[in-house]
């Protein structure tokens, strides 16, 4: 018989709850007609502004074909647009459309209600602690994958650039 010991694996339960979280967000989403994964793009345009094709795969860690699928829905349902880069014809430059816009803030709201769901009863420190953990986690990880340089986490850039009382 196959054993493992789920109860104690720390993978496990990131990826459980991952998993969880996506299925969340894709519910919440999907009454915009959005799925999850091109959250995810719009995300990346929000910090980045702007960002290849190549980039943008690479930061989302995935394969590169499986961003075209998605990229292309995006950019058939006027999402985004995908244009040369001006100095490497090779790259595509991706960027959000105008009709993010109005949407955005109700698409931030579904993000923020599944985050309130989904930590209904943890205490802050809590949380707290879980984010420091995870980000050592995250450069242990990183700091042994050959030819991977490790990038700021999500949200640090903006962070450092926030005023204090935020």
């Amino acid at each position: 018989m196959l054993r493992y010991d789920f109860e104690d694996s720390l993978g496990y339960w990131v990826f459980s709850v991952a998993h969880l979280m996506t299925r969340a967000m894709n519910d919440e989403l999907g009454r915009l007609g959005i799925t999850y994964r091109q959250w995810e793009v719009l995300c990346w345009l929000s910090y980045m502004g702007e960002i290849t094709q190549s980039e943008l795969a690479e930061q989302m860690r995935i394969e590169a074909p499986t961003l075209v699928g998605v990229i292309d829905r995006m950019e058939r349902d006027g999402w985004i647009v995908r244009e040369t880069d001006p100095t490497d014809r090779r790259k595509k430059i991706i960027r959000a459309t105008e009709k993010v816009e109005p949407m955005w803030e109700q698409m931030v709201d579904c993000a923020k209600l599944v985050r309130s769901k989904a930590l209904h009863d943890v205490p802050p420190e809590d949380v707290k602690r879980v984010k420091e953990s995870l980000t050592k986690i995250r450069g242990n990880l990183l700091s042994e994958m050959p030819g991977t340089i490790p990038s700021e986490p999500i949200g640090q850039k903006q962070a450092s650039q926030a005023s204090p009382q935020q």
